[in-house]
């Protein structure tokens, strides 16, 4: 509504694509948690004590805990963001400021917005591995997705700029917009990036999982 109701000056520039795609922003901390939830529920059950029993190689379990999440996600997400696409530009057309699926960018940054919240997931998964504690995963979670960008708040501008822009999020969300701007990634590195966290974190959870007893 604020954008319809104060177009911008510049409509050239304005990403119509990012603004209905940004409940994304929001979308993530739940499929992080849902991450978290998927193994610390099994730690807290004494469920993973039969899982380990029936598969005794811990790393395929995580690996295949981890596609599945991955899978369910995307499936789930992907209706859910062309959904928001479709609405938000039938409010974006009041101002004529609407764009089509066949916008240049608009195809990959849907379907990327989908692609992100799943990696997401699997970042969660990853951390509750490691933790194997759900309110410590979760608030790792929420650490790994805002804390580098509050950090930048006590940082030098240039120093600043370069935290936020190899951040997980601000990195991974570069693939669900249009226009980029110097302060992030271009959408193919960005999500290259949020997929070297993601493997990271759940390399450590598998980590953890090999060399502790469940």
């Amino acid at each position: 509504m604020v954008r319809v109701s104060r177009p911008p000056a510049d409509p050239a520039g304005f990403d119509a694509v990012g603004v209905s795609l940004a409940g994304v922003q929001v979308a993530q901390f739940a499929v992080g948690v849902l991450g978290v939830l998927v193994i610390t529920n099994e730690y807290a059950h004494g469920l993973i004590r039969t899982t380990f029993a029936a598969v005794p190689q811990r790393v395929p379990v995580l690996a295949g805990k981890a596609a599945a999440l991955a899978g369910v996600v995307f499936a789930v997400s992907l209706p859910a963001v062309v959904g928001a696409f479709i609405a938000g530009q039938s409010v974006l057309a009041a101002e004529h400021l609407d764009v089509s699926f066949s916008e240049p960018g608009a195809a990959r940054a849907i379907v990327g917005a989908a692609l992100y919240l799943a990696v997401v997931a699997v970042i969660g998964l990853g951390v509750g591995a490691t933790l194997r504690h759900t309110a410590g995963g979760v608030t790792a979670v929420f650490g790994v997705l805002v804390g580098p960008q509050l950090l930048t708040g006590f940082l030098p501008t240039g120093l600043a700029e370069d935290v936020y822009r190899w951040s997980p999020a601000p990195a991974g969300l570069a693939i669900t917009t249009v226009h980029h701007d110097s302060t992030s990634l271009a959408a193919g590195p960005g999500f290259a990036v949020l997929l070297l966290y993601a493997a990271g974190l759940l390399a450590l959870g598998a980590w953890r999982l090999h060399h502790s007893d469940a």
